[in-house]
């Protein structure tokens, strides 16, 4: 699974891959996805089928959850482990009985994180109360720990990716106008950069612009 993740395309299909290896390698986990706060907005990563996108909503809702937590308060717990919703009452006390109402037995929440970084959390979820053991949890953990650092090469690579396009983007509209305008590099270049600083365009599709259109205004 660990040489699989490493090798998928895009971060996109890195973390669908996690998501559906969760099912089959951790016992007793029927869906799975990944949650991700930005600020108060909650968003949900390659669920398995729509239960896990309901409850992520209703965790980002009442502010209460395994999950929530899990993403919420990165580098404190980094494993949280509800054996029935049915019954749990204490911690969560607006989240759980909603939660069981949509159908969730039992659910699990693992902080996604490096050394460097946090990537949210990895969610488990059964329909079953009491599905998943002690086994569950190592399983979980063991997938978790591969899949951040298969995620964060998968994001390494990306931005990689992305910067050699914009530096190849930006060359192709420097030379552009260079013999458009009969400007030195650097005067072009300044050009670019104080079109996107006077217009608050990025200096990416300032680059485009003048691909597209052979010059700039």
């Amino acid at each position: 699974m660990a040489r699989e993740l490493l090798a998928q395309r895009s971060v996109d299909d890195t973390v669908a891959h996690i998501t559906r290896s969760a099912i089959t390698l951790v016992p007793g986990c029927d869906a799975s996805g990944i949650l991700v706060l930005d600020g108060g907005r909650a968003q949900t990563l390659a669920p398995t089928e729509k239960l896990v996108v309901d409850s992520d909503r209703l965790q980002a809702r009442t502010k209460q959850g395994p999950c929530f937590e899990a993403a919420r308060f990165k580098g404190t717990k980094q494993v949280y482990r509800i054996g029935d919703l049915g019954s749990e009452r204490e911690r969560w006390q607006t989240f759980s009985p909603q939660a069981h109402a949509l159908g969730v037995g039992s659910m699990m929440g693992f902080l996604l994180f490096t050394e460097d970084e946090d990537f949210g959390a990895l969610n488990f979820y059964s329909r079953t109360p009491g599905a998943f053991t002690e086994a569950s949890e190592t399983a979980g953990v063991l997938l978790a720990s591969h899949a951040a650092v298969a995620l964060s090469s998968a994001r390494t690579h990306a931005q990689l990716s992305q910067a050699m396009t914009t530096r190849h983007l930006i060359g192709e509209a420097i030379g552009i106008l260079m013999g458009a305008r009969r400007l030195t590099e650097q005067q072009a270049f300044d050009v670019l950069r104080r079109y996107s600083q006077e217009r608050n365009i990025k200096l990416r599709e300032v680059a485009a612009r003048v691909r597209e259109q052979g010059s700039l205004d």
